[in-house]
């Protein structure tokens, strides 16, 4: 979130759980959850991504210092995070538009709300998606199974 830009290839051979975030969501507190992932498998080739989004019930309205001083202050975050994009409609941002297109959930592409996770294997494709009450640790397996 230091505002500087970032190409995706710097994760090319990584696995990835790409994540829609909020700081004012029921789910915020599964930063903590996604933390220890990045944690543990991180030494092993995995990285959580973790994407600010305020398009569902204005749940992240802070600016990129604000959002990430919360994650720091209150979850320890050291997995990258990254500005604030839209997910979903004309601005969504194109890696979700080839997240949602290669995965796009029971119902149709849209994400429906915060922490829709996203697993993608080390040859970039999308190897499974995760409904915002996936709970990180629940998904410690198919990521090892990846790495």
């Amino acid at each position: 979130m230091a505002g500087k830009d970032i190409n995706l290839s710097e994760y090319q051979g990584q696995v990835l759980l790409i994540v829609n975030t909020a700081s004012k969501c029921g789910f915020t507190p599964q930063y903590a959850g996604l933390e220890a992932l990045h944690r543990a498998l991180h030494p092993r080739g995995f990285s959580v991504l973790g994407f600010p989004c305020n398009q569902f019930g204005g749940q992240e309205p802070g600016s990129a210092g604000e959002i990430g001083a919360f994650c720091e202050r209150n979850y320890g975050i050291s997995f990258p995070l990254f500005e604030k994009i839209d997910v979903n409609g004309p601005n969504a941002h194109p890696l979700y538009k080839y997240l949602t297109r290669e995965k796009p959930g029971l119902f149709g592409g849209r994400i429906k709300w915060n922490f829709t996770k996203f697993l993608v294997n080390r040859e970039g494709h999308v190897a499974a998606r995760y409904a915002p009450t996936a709970k990180p640790q629940d998904l410690e397996q198919h990521i090892a199974a990846l790495l």
